[in-house]
């Protein structure tokens, strides 16, 4: 081989792997110190191994003809520091022979690595809060988040979401170790300093596979040109990993505006309290998202932001009213959009609007298609799509996305969940109890997996089994010692039947006029058989115009209410199919 053909390949000699491009030198895959000038040497007696590479030769290609360092001192130098990183002995060696007043010869045998440098897929590790002050760590979680949505309008490179990557923050594991976890090629890890108006990042991409470094590089600049520097940085990391970016992408890459430093520090601050997913800290959110609009009226991720904050308050996660959030969250939205057209985020946004208040799903369909086509990495909404697509009868299309879905966010309990719903609702139980078994591995105190086995299990006719994990579930989302003694007590006097009355006498008597709270009632109701009062609560759901609403038909106790004139009429209103 010749050094030439070298250039972007691996060798290995020894214990010992040599990438030739990068001058990385690594022992049992931990990187080795090896400085620019010994590195290129090495490269040389490797390419030529087995010859003798004299020293003339070495100074023409290392050092070039005409240059008036002591080429000597430096020659020898580099000749030390290469076999005290080798454990190499001039005397006895193992890896480079001297002959003197002639030059040096590699004797050890080498061998090329079948490498794969390809890089498909990588994670964004949280970025470091340098500033010894935890209360700027939303500052650090922001530009991790934002620096993840640059990389995602990248179609041909699959990037892992937030939620996967937060239980990394501030916890020491190999990067082998993350990878494998996350199914990566590569990850970026890096650091976030502010000082006054101005930011410093630093980042490194490493291949995980082999904890090579593959590039590192610091940005400073004033947080208003914040925006510009996020696309700089991720223009540099597909750069480097030679991803085939279409001329789509390359224009929606394009370093971003300016922005009002307060604006900014606002939204930071919106998105940390919107990902608590809380009543209280969604209105922390919003008032946030309304400080930075202020600050800025067209920063369009403000207002994006703001539309999530509404959507969620007025679905499961607050205590709005769907008809007094929805229409506020679609203003929001429209806003965004209008100032900038390629949020992909913001696209998704309107979609799950349009599925889940609109109703409309024509419309729907295609701004949930170009939603993806903008953020192709958005794994919000793929999960998003998934239940889309169920609700429209394409169940087999719908666990598709979901898959999709969790290849992007591996970590995510909802998306977990999301999937063995699908499998569910398509009667693959035993998938479905599998999928619901690893949401509980990774946190067994969310209450949602709980509640869904326990419906697979009354499925399937254990009742035991079944009361069980809906007692599980109670306990995790809060019920009171009473509550529970209430339940345990019905289901030991009249088995299912006597659980399922009284748990609808507890929601009852808790029940404040909140819709969710109703469609839990109908359900209870259709499951006891009691079809007139199912119906009367149902009604209360459609006159909400909850998002609920989209769900009737696929849950298996609704089934006994297809042929009511109220619930089929009430149906087709929202436009499910027959």
């Amino acid at each position: 081989m010749d050094s030439a053909s070298l250039r972007a390949k691996i060798v290995r000699f020894g214990p010992f792997e040599f990438e030739i491009r990068s001058g990385t030198l690594r022992k049992a895959g931990k990187p080795l110190q090896l400085q620019p000038q010994p590195a290129k040497i090495l490269a040389l007696l490797v390419a030529r191994c087995g010859d003798v590479v004299t020293r003339e030769e070495l100074q023409h290609e290392i050092w070039g003809h005409g240059t008036f360092v002591d080429f000597e001192h430096n020659l020898n130098f580099s000749v030390r520091q290469i076999r005290a990183v080798l454990r190499d002995n001039a005397k006895n060696p193992r890896f480079i022979e001297t002959l003197p007043r002639r030059g040096y010869r590699f004797i050890s045998n080498v061998s090329e690595v079948a490498a794969d440098q390809t890089i498909e897929s990588l994670a964004v590790l949280p970025l470091e809060n340098l500033s010894n002050d935890p209360e700027q760590d939303y500052f650090a979680d922001g530009m991790t988040d934002e620096l993840i949505t640059e990389l995602a309008k990248i179609s041909n490179l699959r990037v892992i979401s937030r939620t996967s990557i937060q239980c990394y923050k501030k916890v020491r594991k190999s990067l082998r170790q993350i990878a494998r976890r996350l199914n990566v090629d590569a990850v970026v890890e890096g650091t976030v300093l502010r000082s006054g108006n101005r930011v410093r990042i630093t980042a490194q991409l490493i291949d995980a596979r082999r904890e090579a470094h593959l590039w590192a590089e610091g940005y400073e600049r004033d947080i208003g040109d914040v925006l510009r520097l996020q696309a700089e940085l991720a223009q540099a990391i597909a750069h480097q990993i030679h991803v085939k970016l279409t001329n789509d992408e390359r224009s929606r890459l394009q370093p971003g505006r300016q922005v009002d430093p307060v604006a900014y520090e606002c939204y930071l601050r919106g998105r940390y309290f919107w990902n608590k997913r809380t009543e209280e800290n969604l209105i922390r959110a919003h008032d946030y998202f309304n400080q930075a609009i202020g600050h800025d009226p067209n920063y369009a991720l403000a207002h994006a932001g703001l539309a999530d904050t509404y959507f969620y308050r007025g679905y499961v996660f607050g205590r709005m009213e769907p008809r007094d959030a929805m229409p506020h969250a679609k203003v929001a939205v429209s806003r965004a959009l209008e100032l900038d057209p390629s949020l992909g985020e913001a696209h998704v946004s309107l979609a799950i609007l349009q599925f889940l208040y609109d109703w409309d799903w024509n419309a729907a369909h295609s701004t949930f298609q170009n939603a993806l086509h903008l953020s192709p990495n958005y794994a919000t909404g793929y999960h998003a799509y998934s239940a889309f697509l169920a609700c429209t009868g394409h169940l087999e299309q719908s666990i598709c996305e979901a898959q999709r879905a969790l290849l992007l966010d591996p970590l995510s309990i909802p998306i977990h969940n999301i999937l063995g719903e699908m499998y569910m609702f398509n009667q693959d139980w035993d998938r479905a109890i599998a999928q619901f078994e690893k949401a509980i591995e990774m946190d067994p105190n969310v209450w949602i997996p709980h509640e869904n086995l326990g419906i697979i299990f009354e499925q399937l006719g254990d009742y035991k089994k079944s009361v069980d994990q809906y007692l599980i579930a109670r306990c995790a989302a809060g019920a009171d010692t009473d509550s529970m003694t209430q339940l345990r007590a019905a289901y030991a006097a009249s088995g299912l039947p006597g659980f399922l009355q009284k748990q609808v006498e507890i929601d009852l008597s808790n029940w404040n006029g909140w819709h969710v709270g109703a469609f839990r009632i109908a359900s209870l109701y259709a499951r006891l058989g009691q079809g007139e009062r199912a119906i009367d609560w149902i009604r209360r759901i459609f006159d909400a115009r909850s998002g609920c609403m989209v769900w009737t038909k696929l849950y298996p106790w609704f089934t006994n209410l297809q042929d009511h004139p109220a619930f089929r009429e009430m149906t087709r209103q929202v436009g499910l199919p027959d």
